[in-house]
């Protein structure tokens, strides 16, 4: 298949118009007339990815590699050290972010992992109604998604309904309608502001809520007369026991 094809077929999965404008989606190394007969699906791409797999082959990953504007290639620093090696490689790039967290992964974790009954999206929030104590919804994240560590700020109120952001979505605690929000990299400021409204929160990780990306997508794949492979995410955060 022409990347191209490939491109069009992800496109109409998740629309790469739906990312923000913050966001770099889509197309990061190659040419649409490429012609790809083997998609590697993973939550990031980095070096041991790369080495890994074979010359030609088509990357599809969430996190954007390029995301800011660069202005030099400096390839002693990252990212231009992974770009490198790709290039060397005639590797393609594609990642499917901010899109993908709306038509997918949100509805995907909040329902098909953690169980939740689903009112529905609205943005980037997946919305459920939920009939538990706020310890009993923390243990139950905790010990699904096998979290190391679980940081959360207790609820002013009883719970009957959660909100659910995959990765990085303490930005919207000031617009959460929920007793409680499931969100990844919230900062101690982020716990002050949800305290004082009265907002529940539990940290669910970025990595921890977002690994399932390349199930997803691989699953939905399947079909395609190309060859897919999923690749294991992993995260890059060591936790020391004492």
């Amino acid at each position: 298949m022409k990347l191209g094809d490939i491109y069009t077929k992800l496109d109409a999965l998740s629309p790469f118009s739906l990312q923000e404008a913050w966001d770099n989606s889509g197309l990061l190394l190659g040419s649409m007339e490429d012609e790809i007969t083997t998609v590697v699906v993973s939550l990031d791409i980095d070096a041991a990815l790369i080495e890994a797999h074979e010359e030609g082959v088509l990357f599809v990953v969430h996190h954007p590699l390029i995301f800011n504007a660069l202005k030099a290639l400096d390839l002693a620093s990252y990212p231009a050290c992974i770009l490198a090696e790709m290039i060397r490689k005639n590797q393609k790039l594609i990642a499917m972010h901010t899109n993908f967290d709306q038509t997918h992964l949100n509805a995907y974790v909040a329902q098909n992992i953690l169980g939740f009954n689903g009112v529905g999206n609205q943005g980037y929030l997946f919305y459920a109604t939920v009939e538990t104590s706020f310890t009993q919804l923390a243990l139950h994240v905790k010990n699904t998604l096998d979290l190391e560590v679980l940081k959360t700020v207790k609820p002013s109120r009883p719970i009957r309904t959660i909100a659910l952001c995959t990765g990085s979505g303490a930005s919207m605690i000031a617009s959460v309608k929920a007793d409680v929000l499931l969100t990844g990299d919230i900062k101690y400021h982020d716990a002050m502001q949800a305290d004082a409204l009265g907002l529940g929160l539990i940290d669910i990780g970025h990595f921890e809520s977002e690994r399932y990306f390349s199930d997803i997508l691989g699953s939905l794949l399947n079909d395609w007369p190309i060859s897919v492979i999923i690749s294991s995410s992993k995260n890059p955060f060591h936790y020391i026991k004492a």
